[in-house]
């Protein structure tokens, strides 16, 4: 992949531009399976799953920046000055006219852009995220309130400027973030559409995505990941799974059955709503019916089941820090037979792996969620030894 903004020394995030993408590939297969190799065999590892490695993104995390009426959309410099990057080559077509448009229209909308230096201003951020179906979520962080009726007035301008030719905002908020810190987010969130949810089809299901929930930033890769976690569950084949660190219920629902309990637990409140909303895919019908999720910490929910209702398969998907010693040292103790791990962070995978030494890799693969970048996603499957 070539790069404009690389090439001109304006932007270095995508570390590893220009290198051939195969081998790319390679160096990161080659890096994680040698973080790996005290319990990964080389035999236990599949083919990595790649990814497009330009227009794959399906978000947007735009700094604002300038001044008003001038504004950038982008990142910041070290001086935390704002660098433009609306024509970013990593964005999925459809994301990359939605960024576009909503830099042609901002100037015309009066909203202040934020100036580090000075601590002035009010537009932080604006994050988007792209749907396959061609609809967006945008959300608008502000230092304060005090534009509130700017953003009202650009998004409705944005709704209605669409007209079919591009994205269509089908969920929007204003979020505010009165602190001068490196946060893209603030707490206080307010949703400005009739609708709260966008639905991303991922791997044959639809997830439903509240504003403040995670899900992956490369749709196709994901849909492969959960295709590959439902293929080794269906051929355990368990009666009782859990799903700790949920999210939207990705894993949870792909890996759905007749007959099977499957319980979800995630910490944020509004993903275990979106979950529940998205059981009710039609696509669903007749595999959901022992899917229930739970607003709650995955560590005390696992250390306060009964033994009896202890999992046949555990599925954890846990943030970049891992499950931590606390869930890692009850999963080696907890007898439970199966475990998935899925992980983007190879040395906390190590930790965790270190302080279950009852277990075996039965397989492993790593699945490019970051083309251009040295970051990476490896999903684990382990066997309790006998």
């Amino acid at each position: 992949m070539q790069c404009d903004y690389f090439d001109a020394g304006v932007c270095r995030s995508c570390t590893l531009m220009g290198e051939p993408y195969p081998a790319q590939l390679a160096a990161k297969q080659s890096s994680v399976a040698t973080t790996l190799v005290p319990w990964v065999s080389p035999g236990a590892w599949s083919a990595p799953a790649p990814s497009p490695e330009s227009g794959f993104r399906n978000k947007a995390k735009l700094v604002v920046a300038g001044r008003r009426g001038t504004p950038t959309v982008g990142i910041l410099d070290r001086a935390g000055r704002g660098v433009d990057l609306r024509g970013c080559g990593l964005y999925e077509p459809g994301l990359r006219t939605a960024v576009l448009d909503l830099a042609e229209r901002l100037p015309a909308s009066g909203l202040t852009p934020y100036d580090v230096p000075t601590r002035q201003g009010e537009l932080k951020h604006v994050l988007l995220t792209h749907s396959p179906a061609g609809e967006l979520m945008a959300r608008f962080v502000l230092r304060s309130p005090g534009q509130r009726r700017r953003v009202v007035e650009l998004v409705d301008d944005l709704r209605a400027g669409a007209g079919g030719a591009g994205p269509q905002v089908r969920v929007a908020s204003l979020n505010l973030q009165p602190e001068h810190k490196a946060v893209l987010e603030g707490e206080a969130e307010e949703v400005l559409t009739p609708q709260r949810t966008l639905p991303v089809q991922v791997a044959g299901l639809t997830l439903h995505l509240g504003t403040r929930s995670f899900f992956q930033t490369n749709t196709s890769v994901a849909a492969e990941l959960y295709r590959q976690v439902a293929a080794w569950v269906d051929e355990l084949d368990p009666g009782r799974l859990w799903d700790l660190y949920c999210g939207v219920g990705g894993f949870a629902l792909h890996t759905s059955a007749p007959g099977r309990e499957v319980v979800g637990v995630e910490r944020s409140a509004e993903a275990v709503r979106s979950a529940l909303r998205s059981r009710e895919d039609p696509a669903l019908r007749g595999r959901t019916a022992g899917t229930t999720f739970v607003a709650g910490d995955a560590t005390a929910y696992a250390r306060s089941a009964r033994p009896a209702d202890r999992p046949d398969v555990l599925v954890v998907n846990p943030p970049r820090r891992g499950v931590g010693a606390e869930l890692a040292d009850w999963v080696e103790t907890s007898g439970v037979p199966h475990v998935v791990y899925s992980s983007c962070a190879a040395s906390s995978l190590a930790r965790d792996l270190a302080r279950m030494p009852s277990y075996a890799v039965r397989h492993a693969r790593l699945f490019d969620m970051f083309p251009q970048t040295g970051h990476h996603e490896v999903a684990l499957l382990l066997d309790r030894r006998a």
